[in-house]
This record gives C-alpha cells, structure tokens and sequence, in this order.
C-alpha cells in the first residue's frame, strides 16, 4: 500500500499530495509517469511526475478534478493509502546541455514542466520557463519556477496575474529575438495549448517536444488506448512516450480522440457524486 505523507489543495479543483513510493522514487526521471488506482476495483489514472525526493523516497503528483477517479482520489487525505501505483514509466525526457530553451506550462502542466525546467537548468542550458493559466486561483509553483528558470514568464486569460496573454503570445516574440537563438522548446498542458505551442515554433523550425495525456489503461502498450497518430504512422504514449515531436503528431485525431468518453465520463461524475450525497444524507440522519 502507498501511503499518502502529505496532502495541498492549489485551488478548487487542483490538489498535490505527497506519496511514499522509495521504489519510483529511487528510479524516477523527468518526464516519467506514473499510473494510480485507489482501491482494487478503481480506475488506472496516469498522472505525470511532479516531483521526485530520493532520499525521503516520496513522488509528489498534481491534479485537477475532472473525472470522477480524480475527484474521488482528490477527497483522499493525508494518512490513507492508495492501492496501487505503478512507475515510473514512459521514456525520461532527454535531458542535455542544448543552448537556450524555453519551457512551457499550460494549468495543471505547470507540474510536469518544473522537473524539466530543473533537470535542464542543472545541465547547464539558460532556460526561458512561460507559465500559464486562465486564472491567478489555477497558478501554482511561481516560486518554484522561478527558481530554475533563468527568466521566467507568466500569463493568465484574465489578465489576473502577469500579463494578459497566451503562453505562445511570449513564445513567439522570444522566438523573434535573433539575439538569443532557441534550441528547443518543451509544452505541457491542455492538448489545444500544446498544439499552437508547436503552431508556434514551427516556422522557426525549433524542435518542440510536447507531453501527451491521452486514454490510458494498462500502461504497457498492451490495449492500445492510449494510440497517437503521428506524421510517420501510429504510436502508444504509455511505451513510446509521452514525450513526442509536436510538429508531427496529428492533432485533430488527438483532440477528437480525447472526446471519445466525455458522455460517459459525466454520467460516472454524475453517479458518484449522488452517492455520495445519499451517503451523506443517510449518516446525517441516522445520527439525529
């Protein structure tokens, strides 16, 4: 069993919590995820790596409440354990002394782009960091970021914190600057932020390397849910990934697979949450 040491909320629907894990731990890279069940009858929940401490043996995720797994795993607290919690898995992003690169961070993206952001920075590149969120209330990490990033950039829609911006509204007048050329570009994020992130960087012809959350089951490339259609032929996120060049993937097949279950995703929230509410209403009253 995976206890969980310690447990944040970052905003209404976005929370962190800190799981004892000394086996992931030990092996854990950047850009690698993990893949999370509650209970022996849950749902399998691949959530990237937001943080790694060797020595205490802890992986730290963070997640939004979107589904009913994840509001289910979000009314977890500190103290209980999770059943399973497989990791880590997906290929580490390639970390080296590149030049210049930008890190992007789109909401709930803004945690795994940070482990990205320090692994590069340890290896000696500049990295330019541009966070971003519709809101001040769905920022996290500012300090965080700040803290491996050489320069750090930070935009909101409502113009609540920062400038009121798209994240490729910076990206594209840093790429602009011939005065401090970009090796690479790394985006975490919503799928539509991801793809005009890369939109972005392709007349620059600057390799851009996006991390894709798509329908995932067993995690080992065995059901084939989590299948990517990129410009040379088809790919599994869980084995292949989940990094991959965003200039290739085919993002209208990615935008219309992730709607695939959103009927049934609701009616799953829907069921959960009346259950819930009657099991409440029940210990209420059977305590009068």
């Amino acid at each position: 069993m995976y206890k969980i040491l310690d447990k944040q909320t970052l905003s209404d629907v976005t929370k962190l919590m800190v799981i004892h894990a000394p086996h992931v731990a030990r092996k854990a890279k950047a850009g690698q995820f993990i893949i999370v069940r509650i209970n022996e009858n849950g749902e399998r929940i691949p959530l990237t790596i937001a943080d790694y401490d060797r020595s205490s043996g802890t992986i730290t995720i963070i997640f939004q409440e979107v589904g009913k797994s994840t509001i289910q795993l979000g009314g977890m607290k500190a103290g209980d354990t999770l059943s399973t919690f497989v990791g880590p898995l997906g290929h580490p992003t390639e970390i080296s002394d590149f030049g210049t690169v930008v890190c992007v961070g789109g909401g709930v993206g803004i945690a795994p782009i940070y482990p990205i952001a320090r692994a590069l920075k340890e290896a000696g590149n500049k990295v330019i960091s541009i966070i971003g969120a519709r809101n001040k209330d769905l920022l996290f990490w500012e300090d965080k970021m700040r803290a491996v990033s050489d320069e750090l950039h930070i935009c909101t829609d409502d113009g609540s914190h920062g400038r009121k911006a798209l994240v490729t509204d910076p990206l594209r007048e840093i790429l602009e600057d011939k005065n401090r050329p970009v090796a690479k570009v790394w985006a975490i994020g919503p799928a539509i932020m991801m793809k005009f992130v890369a939109t972005t960087t392709k007349p620059f012809s600057i390799p851009t390397m996006v991390s894709l959350n798509t329908v995932m089951i067993d995690g080992t490339g065995m059901c084939g849910g989590c299948r990517v259609l990129l410009e040379d032929g088809a790919q599994f996120v869980c084995v292949d990934g989940p990094e991959f060049d965003g200039h290739k993937v085919d993002w209208t097949n990615l935008l219309s697979r992730l709607q695939f279950y959103r009927d049934e995703e609701k009616a799953a929230v829907d069921h959960y949450k009346n259950h819930t509410c009657n099991l409440e209403k029940a210990a209420a009253e059977g305590g009068k």
